[in-house]
């Protein structure tokens, strides 16, 4: 069964992901979404207190640069899970002289969530 993402509208604008990408708790949380991660491992593994994790996510999530996936069950409480949400940021300049913003966005690392889900999760989806 494939994972399932609502459409992503690419409404990332310029200020705000330079913004973002100028905040080194932002920097090396991205940095450390090479798979999904819950918040709680996200701070584990940033050395950052949850409430800045969950602070630079929702930024990240503004920014459109980070998503959060559907939430797994773990015992009787859902957890939802981030992932990066780009391959390549560009920053140009168009024919007026105007800076603009690119985003590509890759699907291939989605597919692997799955993989990531508890068993107890698999046995309720049934």
């Amino acid at each position: 069964m494939p994972v399932e993402f609502p459409p992503v509208e690419d409404d990332a604008d310029l200020e705000r992901v330079v913004t973002v990408l100028d905040d080194a708790a932002c920097r090396k949380i991205i940095s450390t979404l090479d798979e999904p991660m819950t918040a709680s491992e996200i701070a584990t593994k940033t050395e950052l207190p949850l409430s800045t994790t969950y602070k630079k996510l929702d930024r990240l999530a503004e920014a459109s640069l980070v998503r959060e996936t559907v939430g797994i069950h773990q015992g009787r409480h859902r957890k939802s899970r981030y992932i990066a949400d780009f391959s390549e940021i560009a920053i140009g300049l168009d024919d007026e002289q105007d800076l603009h913003l690119s985003i590509e966005r890759s699907d291939s690392r989605h597919t692997e969530i799955w993989s990531e889900m508890s068993p107890n999760f698999r046995k309720e989806s049934r």
